[in-house]
């Protein structure tokens, strides 16, 4: 399905696009719990029903593309419009319909579920090894955790930091458990491993009846529908918004001959393809506007990392999946309706139509994607394993990861602005050199493919292991932020010190808002081990972000030797920011206005561009009200001023959140007991 948005070009219309996209409706969905793995640079949401739906969390057009986010540290890094779960058999006798069908098929999503009658939760929950920290800022809750990493159950024998586990029944008598696990340690974190198993138990409904019978020809199978422009459609610069649906995504598949010489894995894997109404070449999706940053460098996609051959031969299948062939989002079958026999005769053939002779990225190559086939909403990778026959009580069990990997978001922005200024010579990635952008901006683009082979190697290492991979010391399990007059106060609990190989902590530090790139601002190891810190470097009038990570000694970590592993930094990071306030004044003639005059061309020179308009009252008293007025008399704002401090931000606002005009302007500071001074400022806009 495609959701007709206006697509708005211009990044001042951003903000009117997304007013429409909210006032044209949610749609609904059916009842479900929502549980989010977050524990990584990879973030993402999954659902009690079975499989993540197109616009299924929260039923907005704004959440087209909704999941996968990497890196997850960054706004609008959504690379999936949904997902889907098809299981089916062959020769099935219906009970509803009184006859046999050749092909029974129950499903959910991609765009629906029906969680009462055809594939039925049971139970889900989120385990951990530990609860998220307390993040404290000024005595308040401070971290997106509280909200999106809660836990059902603690179990500090686990082996990932976190793992959902889902159990379902179906109508056609499979019981299906998955396991999905996230892990935080710094080479493991970008990925996901689902564990699937499927047992005949016979139970076809809510109330628990059975209906024992062998079941043949099972196919277990996924869909993917990757889209990974989500940035750079919210950005205003998209060639269409069809990428925010996956128009131009690409789709590679590799390692569907387990004999052939170059064998490694079976994987799929997804990116930004090139669309033919981009005004420059968009691989990687360039802010050609702005400043070239490439806002698409990566690649999505899944590995398999173990298929039962049977129920009763539990050894890898190189062969599974047995399914690998790409779907049309709108055009291939899918609705759903588990009493329509024609349609499920269709869903079986899609789920059992094998692999492409030529892939879809081999038919596109080097072309526009977004032009490719008939489908207006784009394609998605298939995957099928089976067919598998079970008798009751038997099971197979499945387990493959799903991973996002690429250029950094550093690289991203400095090759990105390499590639807007024509800046030649351009250094490629095997140290040659061109004089052609593209050929350069290309050429590093696709290193997220190697970046993501590793991922997936990665991942099955980690599975071979057992889960077994070395660990990194906890976070802390309190962090706590003061602001301050002079310096802003840090300080954190010492549960990490008790670690195998504890090596100390890293405090990092953003300025304006928390998803930018932080500074290291603190270290310290076992030696000189502290548990407080204050930053006295930071600017009166700047907002700031922190997180902290406890390390080791690197010892333990067998990817990068000697490396220390450390905590996440999603534990502890701060989503509400902590800054200077100067000490409260007694005398009312210390206050002043800064900047004054403000000007909105000098942003950079003030409180930084990334900040609100803001203009700053210094020198206040520990109490007061501050109103302020046009020239000619009229109220615009009234602030309280009740913190204790000697500092009140404004953010050049009205009463009625109007962005103030340029023009003189008279503030009215009033105390409780009576007193009153009274200051004017310039706003030039």
């Amino acid at each position: 399905m495609r959701i007709s948005k206006k697509f708005f070009r211009g990044p001042l219309l951003v903000a009117a696009g997304l007013l429409l996209l909210l006032v044209s409706g949610a749609l609904a969905q059916p009842a479900q719990e929502v549980r989010w793995l977050r524990v990584g640079n990879l973030h993402s949401w999954y659902s009690s029903l079975g499989s993540e739906l197109e616009i299924g969390r929260t039923g907005s057009e704004t959440e087209q593309t909704d999941g996968m986010r990497w890196p997850a540290q960054y706004v609008w890094q959504d690379n999936v419009a949904g997902k889907a779960m098809w299981i089916g058999t062959t020769n099935f006798f219906d009970r509803k319909l009184n006859s046999t069908v050749p092909h029974k098929v129950v499903a959910v999503g991609t765009r629906g579920a029906d969680p009462a009658g055809e594939i039925m939760p049971v139970s889900f929950k989120m385990i951990g090894r530990f609860r998220a920290p307390n993040v404290i800022v000024d005595g308040d809750p401070a971290t997106e955790n509280r909200l999106n990493d809660v836990l059902d159950e603690v179990d500090e024998t686990l082996v990932p930091d976190r793992m959902i586990v889902n159990e379902l029944n179906t109508s056609i008598g499979l019981t299906v458990t998955r396991k999905l696990m996230a892990f935080s340690q710094q080479n493991h974190d970008n990925y996901f491993i689902y564990d699937y198993v499927l047992k005949n138990t016979g139970i076809i409904d809510r109330q628990g009846t059975r209906d024992p019978k062998t079941l043949t020809g099972v196919v277990l199978y996924f869909q993917y529908r990757y889209a990974l422009g989500k940035e750079s459609f919210f950005l205003g610069f998209a060639p269409s918004n069809n990428v925010d649906w996956g128009r131009n995504t690409v789709n590679q598949v590799v390692g569907t001959n387990p004999a052939a010489p170059d064998f490694e894995f079976r994987a799929q894997y997804s990116w930004y393809g090139k669309h033919s109404q981009s005004p420059v070449d968009d691989l990687g999706a360039p802010n050609h506007v702005l400043d070239g940053r490439l806002t698409s460098a990566k690649y999505i996609g899944f590995v398999t990392l173990h298929a039962d051959k049977s129920a009763t031969d539990k050894s890898d299948d190189p062969s599974q999946p047995s399914t690998t062939f790409y779907i049309g989002s709108d055009t291939g079958p899918q609705a759903s309706n588990q009493f329509d026999p024609g349609l499920m005769t269709r869903k079986y053939e899609a789920m059992t139509k094998g692999h492409s002779p030529v892939s879809h990225a081999d038919q596109i190559g080097e072309g526009f994607a977004n032009i490719f086939g008939n489908d207006a909403g784009g394609f998605a990778q298939g995957q099928g394993f089976g067919p598998y026959d079970l008798a009751p009580g038997d099971s197979i069990h499945i387990v493959f990861a799903e991973a996002v990997d690429g250029l950094s978001r550093e690289q991203c922005v400095a090759l990105g602005k390499q590639w807007f200024d024509n800046a030649a010579p351009f250094t490629l990635p095997n140290g040659s050199t061109t004089s052609n952008r593209d050929q350069f901006k290309n050429a590093w683009v696709k290193t997220g493919i190697d970046s993501l082979y590793r991922t997936f190697r990665h991942a099955g290492q980690n599975f071979k292991k057992g889960y077994a991979i070395p660990q990194p010391p906890p976070p802390p399990s309190i962090f706590e932020v003061k602001s301050g007059g002079d310096r802003i106060s840090l300080s954190w609990s010492d549960n990490a010190a008790s670690w195998p190989g504890f090596d100390g902590y890293k405090v990092y530090r953003a300025t304006g808002k928390p998803d930018t790139t932080y500074t290291e601002i603190f270290s310290c190891n076992r030696a000189n081990v502290v548990h407080t810190f204050d930053d006295v470097t930071a600017r009166r009038g700047f907002d700031y972000y922190y997180y902290i990570v406890s390390k080791d000694d690197g010892s333990t970590n067998d990817v990068h030797p000697g490396a220390p592993l450390v905590s996440s930094k999603f534990y502890t990071m701060t989503n509400a920011p902590a800054y200077l306030r100067r000490p409260a004044a007694d005398d009312l003639a210390d206050i002043r206005v800064v900047p004054n005059p403000y000007n909105i061309r000098a942003r950079e020179l003030q409180f930084g561009s990334v900040a609100p308009d803001r203009i700053a009252f210094f020198g206040l008293p520990p109490e007061c009200t501050i109103k302020i007025f046009t020239e000619r008399g009229d109220l615009v704002e009234t602030l309280a001023h009740t913190d204790g401090s000697g500092d009140e931000l404004w953010d050049s606002l009205t009463s009625s959140r109007q962005v103030v005009v340029s023009g003189l302007y008279i503030a009215v500071i009033e105390t409780p007991d009576g007193r009153s001074a009274v200051r004017k400022f310039i706003i030039i806009r």
